[in-house]
C-alpha cells in the first residue's frame, strides 16, 4: 500500500462530489478540539491523534512515508 497523496476525504453522512467539504469540516473540528487548552495539552492532544491515526492505518511502509514526507516539511 503507498501513502495516499490526493485529497481523501468523504463524509458518508454528507456525501458531496467535493471532498474539501468533508476536508473542511474536519480542519474546524481539529481547531474546535484544541479550544481552550494551553500549549502543552495542545499537543498532547496531537501526539494523541498521531497515534491513534497511526494505529489505524498500521501499515509500517505507509507510515514511514508518511514520516518521511512530514519531516521534509519541517
Amino acid at each position: 500500500m503507498d501513502l495516499v497523496l490526493q485529497p481523501h476525504f468523504h463524509d458518508p453522512a454528507t456525501p458531496s462530489p467535493y471532498g474539501h467539504v468533508a476536508a473542511d469540516a474536519f480542519y474546524a473540528e481539529l481547531l474546535a478540539a484544541h479550544e481552550g487548552l494551553d500549549a502543552s495539552a495542545s499537543a498532547l492532544l496531537d501526539a494523541r491523534l498521531v497515534l491513534l491515526l497511526a494505529n489505524h492505518v498500521g501499515d509500517l511502509g505507509v507510515l514511514r512515508q508518511a514520516l518521511s514526507l512530514a519531516r521534509e516539511a519541517a
